[in-house]
């Protein structure tokens, strides 16, 4: 059962891919192509020749773009499907739909929204390539943070859900994650690197693209993979084993 749902859930990613990658060419490369000319502008200013490039834009905005999207897509819904396979029949009494539109938004929020609000996607130009490896730390660091504190608040909820209600350890669960989160921005250093007299109304629809492509990718597999699951799983609940024993059969 745990292979079909990856196979699923794969091709639910390419789907996710390709609709992220024509979400990114409409919203997202003009503003990246904003952000290149302000830096050749900045290049020309200074008298320096102009760097050599490997790949051609018309490369990089279609081929390329297409394949980091679908590549992204497709280990996103692959991860997606073994996460649903273990927690499908943990969650209360979510059907499989519901169960896989759960689990997008909380993957959305830990993994995207979260820590967009203190590091959020910056377009070429900003941002020293001195310190890029700094900046994916700290931003990957945010991340396993965020995943981390939504776990330990699941625990919580579960530990005090019979003591205080479904209502009040949910509230506990919820403080306990956003404290540990605002923690955690609050200790981690801040990222200010765009060069003076970058466009703000570009550097604003970048990021706006940017979580648009993501909310694009996990929308897509939580509304496909459910849509996929459920005529998967629909015939072996109907056998009558639970649905955490037959997945894992």
């Amino acid at each position: 059962m745990v292979r079909s749902l990856l196979i699923r859930g794969m091709l639910v990613g390419l789907l996710a891919g390709v609709l992220a990658f024509a979400f990114a060419y409409v919203f997202g490369e003009p503003q990246v192509q904003h952000a290149i000319d302000f830096e050749d502008l900045l290049v020309a200013r200074t008298g320096a020749p102009p760097e050599h490039e490997l790949v051609s834009r018309g490369v990089q905005r279609t081929l390329g773009l297409a394949t980091g999207t679908i590549a992204l897509g497709v280990a996103l819904g692959g991860m997606f499907s073994l996460v649903y396979a273990y927690a499908y029949g943990r969650i209360g009494v979510a059907g499989a739909r519901l169960t896989a539109a759960i689990l997008a938004l909380v993957a959305f929020t830990t993994i995207t929204l979260v820590p967009f609000t203190k590091y959020p996607a910056n377009p070429p130009t900003v941002g020293s390539p001195d310190t890029i490896d700094k900046r994916t730390l700290l931003y990957f660091g945010m991340i396993a943070i965020t995943v981390l504190a939504f776990v330990a608040a699941t625990r919580i909820r579960r530990e005090y859900l019979e003591r205080l209600g479904a209502w009040n350890a949910g509230i506990a669960a919820g403080a306990v994650f956003v404290v540990v989160v605002a923690v955690a921005q609050l200790i981690l250093p801040a990222v200010n690197e765009t060069p003076a007299g970058f466009p703000a109304d570009v550097l604003y629809r970048f990021r706006l693209a940017s979580l648009g492509i993501n909310a694009t990718l996990w929308l897509t597999i939580g509304l496909a993979f459910g849509a996929a699951a459920e005529r998967l799983l629909a015939p072996a609940d109907r056998r009558g084993p639970a649905p955490s024993a037959e997945l894992a059969s």
